[in-house]
Order: structure tokens, then sequence, then C-alpha cells
């Protein structure tokens, strides 16, 4: 049976090097952030158990390494904010199929090059690697999403790049073909050059791109019978790129007979078919009654000129059931908003029940490493 060889090696040549010659012996690929600090790198050989770890000292075989399946290519852990991860088992039918789909939807071009600069142990990074092997395309792999060096790469002729939004605000965006756009909200006002991308680790990662479904792929909002058009409702995918399993056995496709369900809320345009996020199904504050979602509050506050950056998440409240609290790192920290500015802020553009009723003042915000919001670790 094939082993499972995880590859802890920042952005680089090498990571690529490793991980062709790896599917050449018929094994797959678990990879890590080599960064993790050695507790949580411990933790999660421990329960991914891998064959073997590959590192810039070398290759170290581990105890308890359990298999793989035959034409497994990849396991990639979720990106999790809170707790241990689960990982998601791909195929290498799955890894081909994603990338071909990308390719169709973005044309095909013997000049195409992509730059690789998220990180490879999510598949925003490790999807365009794969994607130019098997297209053909042309690669370059950074080790980080350093704006001078994306800029670099785009002036030295490589024409596509999947990024971050943060990432996004800091480069010239204009030399570039197409700029991939996913991890987390998308901006309305983004260059005409740019496609937003929907899909999770489970799917290998986008499989909707600006909210129509890609080849292949179907989209549908579970919600029950009778519920209005324009009520969310959680999404669910069936693609040819979906997991064929997690790493400890369970199938969440088999369950829902091929459908995944992705955790998140969102409704479908009866004329055109386009899918709307609204957010996580967990991040939902229903406070008095009302539905409030985290990011439509945290969209009416981007403009605020006193706010350089904010969270906004839900908080026990005996009184209301939850409340609406706004994480805010201040513009200018000698002079910080007040939660009356704040409030007056979000009614001009949302409903009542939208205003946050607690303010807290914080010097930055927690993120994960794709720079979304953990909103698990808003104290």
């Amino acid at each position: 049976m094939p082993d499972l060889i995880a590859v802890a090696l920042p952005g680089g040549p090498e990571f690529v090097e490793v991980l062709t010659r790896t599917w050449d012996a018929g094994d797959a690929v678990l990879p890590l952030d080599p960064t993790l600090p050695s507790a949580h790198l411990e933790l999660l050989l421990d329960r991914m158990s891998p064959a073997a770890l590959v590192t810039d000292e070398g290759v170290t075989r581990l105890r308890g390494g359990q298999p793989t399946e035959p034409g497994d290519a990849l396991v990639v852990a979720t990106s999790g904010t809170t707790g241990v991860p689960k990982a998601a088992v791909l195929t290498h039918a799955a890894v081909e199929y994603a990338a071909y789909a990308t390719a169709t939807a973005l044309g095909v071009a013997d000049d195409v090059r992509w730059l690789a600069c998220l990180p490879l142990s999510h598949v925003g990074g490790l999807s365009v690697v794969t994607r130019a092997l098997h297209t053909g395309a042309g690669l370059e792999v950074a080790p980080r999403a350093d704006p001078a060096v994306i800029d670099r790469a785009a002036r030295a002729g490589a024409t596509h790049v999947s990024l971050v939004p943060t990432v996004l605000r800091r480069i010239d965006p204009a030399p570039w073909r197409t700029i991939l756009l996913g991890g987390s909200a998308v901006p309305d006002d983004r260059p005409p050059n740019t496609v937003a991308t929907y899909g999770m680790t489970e799917s290998f990662g986008g499989v909707v791109y600006d909210g129509l479904a890609l080849n292949g792929v179907s989209v549908r909002i579970a919600a029950p019978v009778g519920a209005p058009a324009d009520e969310p409702g959680p999404i669910e995918v069936r693609s040819p790129t979906l997991l064929r399993c997690y790493r400890d056995g369970t199938d969440p496709v088999a369950a829902n007979r091929g459908w995944f369900r992705t955790g998140d809320l969102g409704t479908l345009d009866p004329g055109t078919g386009r899918l709307r996020v609204v957010g996580r199904a967990d991040d939902l504050i229903v406070t008095g009654g009302e539905k409030v979602w985290p990011s439509a509050v945290e969209d009416a506050l981007a403009d605020h000129p006193r706010l350089g950056a904010v969270a906004v998440a839900g908080r026990p409240d005996p009184e209301w059931g939850a409340r609406v609290v706004a994480w805010v790192v201040p513009t200018d920290p000698a002079s910080p908003p007040t939660l009356e500015d704040v409030r007056a802020w979000v009614k001009e553009r949302l409903p009542v029940a939208a205003a946050p009723r607690e303010l807290v003042l914080v010097d930055s915000l927690p993120r994960t490493s794709l720079g979304k919001i953990a909103r698990g670790r808003l104290e």
C-alpha cells in the first residue's frame, strides 16, 4: 500500500521536486507549514500518521505510519481556526480535474505562467503548483506572499496568481492577466482582472468562479421546502474534485448522497444561477430574534475613517440572546472611536439590530495564515 509522506519545506523548487518525486514513487503527500510550533507539528503528525517527514534537514522515518489508498495524491489539513484541523484525502483524479477545470474557465494560452506564493500547506497555494504541473504551464514558487516579490514576478513574465484580498491591496494588480481571489471576503471594488473564487480544502480549492460553478460542478442550497428564495440556506457542492474521505476514514460525501455540505450559508439567484455566500453557518448572530451576519457589519464598517481593521462576532447576552461585538484596531490609538460612533455608522447602513452593542479596542486582529479573521480567537 502507498505511504503518506509529510513534507514541511518552505515554498520553492525543493517542495515541487519532493512532491513530484513522491508521486512518482506512488506515495501521497501531506504538506505541512514548516514554521509550525514543534508541539503543534507533533500533534498533527500523530493525528495524520505519515510514514516519514521531509524537512530541510532531510528525511525522518516515523513510527506508526498508516498507508493511504492507491490513487491518493494528497492529504491536506483543513484551515480550521480552532482545535485540531481535519485532513482531506484527495485523489490524483480530483487534483487533475481541478487543474483542467480552472484552465478551461480562465482560457488556455501557451504563455501562461503561474506564481505560487500562498502557503503550500493550504489549497490556495498548493493548487497553483498542481495546476501548473498538470497543464504544463510555467511556474514560479515564492516562499511567501511578499508584495515586492509578487510585483517583480509580474514584471518578469508571470501572468496568473492566486492571492487573498489582504495581499491584493498591497500590490499593483495591473500587470497581471488573471488574479484569483479567495480565502476571505472579496472587496466589491476589486480590479477587473480578478476572479472571486469559492471553494474549500474538501473541494481542492475554488469550484465556483464569480458566482458560477465550474464545468462538472453543481451547487445547491439545501433549504427546507417552501423557504423563500432570498433566505440564506446551507450551501452544498457536488464536484469531481471532492475529497475521497477524511484521514480518519469518515466520508461526508457518501453520507450526503454525493453532496458535500460546506458549512457556509448562501443563496442562488433564480435568474442567473449565481451563488452569493453570506457567511459561515456558525458565525450567524441571532440577537433579539434578528439575524445578523458578521461579514455584513464588517463591510459596513470598512470605510469608517477611524477604524484600521475590524472583526465582528457574537457574545452571549442575557437580554438579547446574543449581542453584536466589534473588535476594532483604531487608525489612531490616541483617538479611538467610541461605541456610539460605531453604532451610528452601522445604523446608517444596516438594520438597527446589526449595530454593535459592545466595542473592544485591540492592537491587532487574530488571523489565519491565509488572512482570514480567526473568530474563534477573538477575546
